[in-house]
């Protein structure tokens, strides 16, 4: 089905700073339960801000948090719910919020949004990067979380995600020439997509499951519901040649039952042994 849109009469830009993620994370909170839609509204944490303004130059304070958020739709509408959702971040703790000036200082805010990602090269040499989702009213207690996981790992995360649907995107910072640390970067990842599920979320907002997620299916499924599935699957595909090895975590042939791993008498032996 295709739904053709009228291309919005207006669109009101702010960006908001905050001391922290959790006034920022309430702010979301705020303006989605006020029932307002934005058309876009990201969030990013100190870490990412600091890296986006090195790499771009925008002018933007150091600060815990900031929020970039656009709405959209006929000139009277975007005024009053542009003034609503500032006024809802004002009192959720907003330090700054900046109207851009025109459409190029607009387009500015948002090409250093978008170049989170790239912009962390400048910072670390390699990141992992993952894909949750966790209800909105769940975000500031989540990025302090976050903030917990990485004081314990020693590892720096930066946070820059669609806060206006909960679709995380942590960057867990690490240098793997450093001996233990990509495998210690995919272990942080990992208590971030448990910590997702535990939120009431999911292991994957918009990107799916892979090989990379598929270890974590059991913390969302049960054994029955992982066995469903894949009969599912195998009603499709009962010779396993659609993206075989992806989605479920122990791949294996249709009509195959897993039971209990019993050693062979080789094993045993020491004569033979599991890859």
């Amino acid at each position: 089905m295709l739904r053709i849109l009228r291309k919005p009469e207006a669109t009101r830009t702010f960006f908001a700073t905050f001391p922290s993620t959790t006034e920022a994370g309430h702010a979301v909170s705020y303006i989605i339960a006020a029932g307002i839609v934005p058309a876009a509204i990201e969030m990013m944490d100190r870490l990412a801000t600091v890296t986006i303004k090195a790499a771009t130059g925008v002018d933007w304070p150091d600060v815990g948090a900031a929020l970039l958020m656009d709405v959209d739709g006929t000139a009277a509408e975007v005024e009053h719910t542009a003034a609503e959702a500032t006024e809802l971040a004002r009192k959720a703790g907003a330090l700054e919020i900046r109207i851009p000036r025109d459409a190029a200082e607009r387009e500015t805010m948002w090409r250093g949004c978008k170049s989170a990602f790239a912009a962390v090269g400048r910072i670390s040499p390699n990141y992992v990067v993952q894909d949750g989702v966790i209800p909105r009213s769940e975000i500031a207690r989540v990025l302090q979380d976050i903030e917990r996981i990485s004081a314990e790992a020693g590892l720096r995360i930066a946070n820059v995600f669609h806060a206006g649907d909960g679709n995380l995107h942590p960057l867990v910072l690490y240098d793997a020439a450093v001996p233990g640390q990509e495998a210690l970067a995919e272990e942080t990842a990992g208590r971030i997509l448990k910590l997702c599920v535990s939120a009431g979320g999911s292991i994957t907002g918009e990107h799916g499951v892979g090989a990379d997620k598929a270890a974590y299916m059991p913390d969302m499924f049960s054994d029955d519901d992982l066995a469903t599935m894949n009969l599912v699957r195998c009603s499709f595909d009962p010779e396993m040649r659609f993206n075989p090895g992806k989605v479920f975590p122990t791949p294996r042939l249709c009509g195959d039952k897993p039971g209990k791993y019993v050693a062979h008498a080789t094993e045993l032996a020491g004569l033979a042994g599991r890859g």
